[in-house]
């Protein structure tokens, strides 16, 4: 079992940063990945980005790509999201998730989830 705690959500303004935190613990280790999803108001679950865990091996949604950066800190078991350059319709409340193996771009492929936190950019 591994245990997700994700926070550092908040309000912006268009332009602005947020870090968003994910602290892991139990069975964390090099053959978990993590991953970040959003979820706006009336929408489903989408992929934003994933890393393997203890390496530089990322991958990005595109509407992220050059503006959100995916990190971890196996010292740490925390896993980041560095988000430059926010828009209003990055507004959505972010998800932390791990599983085995490597990233899927499908919510449902994850197996374990934090709280989620909010993320509001206002224009």
């Amino acid at each position: 079992q591994v245990q997700l705690v994700d926070s550092g959500g908040g309000s912006v303004q268009a332009g602005g940063s947020l870090r968003l935190s994910c602290a892991a613990s139990g069975r964390t280790g090099i053959r978990l990945s993590m991953a970040w999803f959003r979820q706006a108001s009336g929408k489903e679950r989408e992929f934003v980005a994933a890393i393997k865990w203890s390496t530089t091996n990322t991958y990005y949604a595109d509407s992220v790509k050059g503006r959100f950066t995916i990190s971890s800190d196996n010292n740490k078991n925390t896993g980041y999201l560095q988000m430059n350059s926010l828009k209003p319709e990055d507004t959505a409340v972010y998800y932390c998730a791990a599983k085995n193996g490597w990233y899927s771009l499908v919510a449902k492929d994850w197996a374990y989830w934090g709280q989620g936190t909010q993320v509001t950019v206002s224009s």
